[in-house]
């Protein structure tokens, strides 16, 4: 061995051992007294036998390290200096709005009471400083500096107001904090103390699940819808069934298997108990929900599937796949539209007539697969069109030149990025209107038909199927598929025009593709591709003030 250290083979080896800790400054070394290839301690210290740290300043200083971090907090405003929530809302306020994954209004409003409890309690607001001294102007001739001529070194006056200089605290008052047996300060227990606005709750569960079998899970279909006589009717493969509420009995309307056909879209009429229903080869039926009978048929109504139904009393509006939107009459024995309005470049998807109805109802809006959305007025002035066409007189129901094919759309809306299926009109305002678009969209916009203008809109963060107004609060429901984050396949309560969230709801696997509320404006079914109806409680009872009110009439009162 003593030939091997002196041979030259061991004096580079001795050599390379020696530089070794010097080349090695900067890498992990192994603790004084670890074996080589061991791995050190959480409490093991490096010494400085190794050789001194580069970013050391003095050559062999000793510095310790240990397992606890104690942080060094400068002497300043907290607040500044960790950019925590200031009172003041942001500059400029970001107008996309997420869906969360759970949230609700109560949650929401307990989490932002907790946020500022813990701003006042943390971070309490600085007292106001002096102002900072005010330079004198360079022309004005400042005094040299003088010794003072007063010999008294403390001044005791009285506390008073009028004095900047005498401190505001009380400490004789019994109402000073420093005599506080609470464990917050005054203005957390003033904001526990304040009162708040009571929300209402809303279920989380279904009160009611029905089975579905063979319903589509198909985004351009509707195949959903409640009577005002509160009969459910479902498009279910070939067969549409109708669910009684009241009794919970199902009757079996029509089956086209034989017609080698399928169901497509269904709609009730507003008052009353007809139920049309448009099919994948262009077919129109018209049936009498009461006495299940065929009343009308259109065997050519459309050359594709028509994909959405509006009724405006008796005139039933088709939208299909061919582009066009068709105007009938029930009442005519003919099978030709009296009108057609033709405004979209791809499949019309949604359709929506305005109010309930009545006469004062005009206005259709239509959702298509081109990302537009158009109002049509069939009434028989228009003014100039959106897309600059002039306007012109309306053709009369059962006219020779009914079928005009050159119908301008009253306005046409661009802002969308995805198809617009889910249409619904203000029940509580007038010429407002709600629209929602596909999975590249997400988004909720509101628009003010009577002057063509964008009000508001909320990103949601996934696909907008349907949407539907609430009758009994200002609120407006929709229903969810493809989502971008966590949170997919919801009902999300929304409020108007605030568009804050009411409640989440969520029990559906597939896409909520379906939706419908019951006549009296309390209950909504929806339907996913999941083969399930489920029925929420979602909004209160409508209240009924002409009930409370006492009758003139009874003059039983009036007897002393």
């Amino acid at each position: 061995m003593s030939g091997l250290k002196n041979s030259p083979f061991g004096k580079r080896l001795r050599g390379t051992d020696e530089d070794s800790p010097r080349k090695g400054r900067g890498r992990f070394t192994p603790a004084h007294g670890a074996a080589p290839g061991s791995t050190p301690s959480l409490d093991s210290r490096p010494t400085t036998s190794e050789g001194p740290s580069p970013e050391s300043p003095e050559r062999g200083a000793h510095r310790d390290y240990g397992d606890r971090f104690v942080p060094n907090r400068d002497a300043g405003d907290m607040r500044t200096s960790y950019h925590l929530m200031d009172g003041a809302p942001p500059s400029t306020p970001s107008k996309s709005r997420m869906i969360p994954t759970e949230s609700d209004a109560l949650k929401e409003q307990a989490n932002a009471i907790f946020n500022s409890i813990l701003t006042t309690e943390v971070t309490p607001s600085s007292p106001q400083r002096p102002g900072s001294p005010v330079r004198a102007p360079a022309a004005s001739t400042s005094t040299l500096p003088t010794t003072p001529t007063r010999r008294r070194l403390f001044a005791f006056n009285s506390p008073s107001r009028s004095n900047p200089a005498t401190p505001s605290r009380r400490l004789d008052m019994p109402t000073d904090e420093a005599y506080s047996l609470s464990p917050v300060r005054a203005e957390s227990r003033q904001l526990l103390e304040s009162p708040r606005r009571q929300l209402r709750s809303v279920c989380k569960t279904p009160y009611r699940v029905l089975d579905a079998p063979e319903l589509a899970d198909d985004f351009y279909l509707n195949l959903v819808d409640w009577s005002s006589t509160n009969v459910l009717g479902v498009g279910l493969g070939a067969c549409v069934y109708l669910w009684t509420a009241h009794t919970a009995q199902v009757s079996k309307l029509c089956d086209l298997g034989n017609a080698h056909d399928t169901i497509s879209s269904v709609s009730w009429v507003q008052k009353g108990t007809s139920l049309a229903i448009g099919t994948l080869s262009g077919r129109l039926y018209i049936y009498d929900g009461s006495t299940l009978q065929l009343t009308r048929t259109y065997e050519r109504a459309h050359s594709q599937r028509i994909g959405a139904l509006s009724w405006n009393s008796h005139i039933l509006s088709s939208g299909s796949r061919d582009r066009q939107i068709h105007h009938r009459d029930v009442r005519e024995p003919g099978t030709r539209p009296f009108k057609k309005s033709q405004g979209h470049r791809q499949e019309v998807c949604g359709l929506r007539w305005s109010g309930d109805g009545g006469p004062q109802a005009a206005t259709l809006a239509s959702g298509g697969n081109d990302n537009k959305v158009c109002i049509w007025d069939l009434r028989g002035s228009k003014r100039q069109g959106a897309l600059g066409a002039p306007g012109r007189i309306g053709n009369v129901p059962g006219s020779s030149s009914a079928t005009d094919d050159g119908d301008v759309p009253l306005w046409k809306f661009h802002e969308h990025t995805a198809a617009v299926k889910a249409l619904a009109w203000d029940p509580h305002v007038s010429g407002i209107l709600a629209t929602g678009g596909g999975t590249a969209d997400k988004h909720i916009r509101f628009w003010n038909v009577q002057n063509g203008t964008m009000l508001s809109e909320l990103d949601t963060g996934s696909q907008v199927c349907n949407l539907t107004w609430s009758l009994t609060s200002h609120e407006i429901v929709s229903t969810h598929g493809f989502s971008s984050s966590t949170a997919q396949n919801q009902i999300c309560i929304w409020k108007y025009p605030s568009l804050d969230m009411v409640a989440s709801l969520s029990g559906h696997t597939h896409r909520v593709l379906y939706l419908a509320m019951s006549p009296d404006g309390e209950t909504i079914v929806t339907g996913a591709g999941d083969e399930t109806l489920r029925f929420w409680n979602a909004f209160p009872k409508k209240e009924n003030h002409e009930a409370r009110r006492e009758s003139r009439l009874d003059y039983g009162k009036l007897i002393r």
